[in-house]
């Protein structure tokens, strides 16, 4: 890869990262390191590399990178404290990966609003799942539903609407702010197009 190349690269894919790095590396026992010596030899690394095509994740590269950086001043460090040696643990690369209670949470809420979208109007749940889950335009939507553009987009606006309203209250009716709204809450609601849990 040219010079100029692995400047943009570096430039687009690494630095971003680099406050992260700080971060993590103010949180680790460095021993008579200090953290600007330790970015610099990582970007020295990165920039010496053959290729980076093999690289897939370049934030934890970084940090890899980095971590090694460390380990190897360790390592020609004359004398080593037994609490350096001990706190290697606290070396390991922060994952990208969800933990297990986001999974959870992440499960929850998609069943949550699985639940919104099966309780819309059978017309507005066809045109919001072939239009969100299946992908396909409002001109495709129209023709397999044998609809106009037009109604496609009041079947998605009316379903947008609806699911921003159980999403937001819960899948229960706002508390009407005034006469006015309690009447036109009671006239959607004898219509069929009020959610219900």
């Amino acid at each position: 890869m040219p010079s100029h190349d692995r400047t943009q690269w570096l430039a687009r894919r690494i630095l971003p990262h680099e406050g992260e790095l700080r971060t993590w590396l103010s949180r680790r026992p460095l021993v008579g390191l200090d953290i600007d010596d330790v970015i610099q030899e990582s970007y020295a690394i990165l920039a010496g590399l053959g290729c980076v095509g093999h690289i897939r994740n370049p934030r934890t590269y970084l940090f890899e990178v980095a971590k090694s950086v460390v380990l190897m001043a360790l390592r020609r460090s004359q004398v080593v404290s037994f609490s350096a040696l001990t706190d290697m643990e606290s070396l390991e690369v922060p994952c990208d990966a969800p933990g297990p209670d986001a999974i959870a949470a992440g499960r929850q809420e998609l069943e949550r609003i699985a639940t919104f979208i099966a309780t819309l109007p059978p017309k507005c749940r066809e045109v919001f799942t072939l239009r969100k889950v299946h992908e396909l335009s409002q001109r495709e939507v129209a023709h397999r539903m044998g609809i106009s553009e037009s109604t496609v987009e009041k079947h998605m606006g009316k379903a947008l609407r609806l699911l921003a309203n159980a999403i937001t209250y819960g899948g229960n009716s706002p508390i009407p702010a005034s006469k006015a709204c309690e009447d036109e809450r009671a006239r959607t609601e004898t219509s069929g197009i009020r959610l219900r849990n």
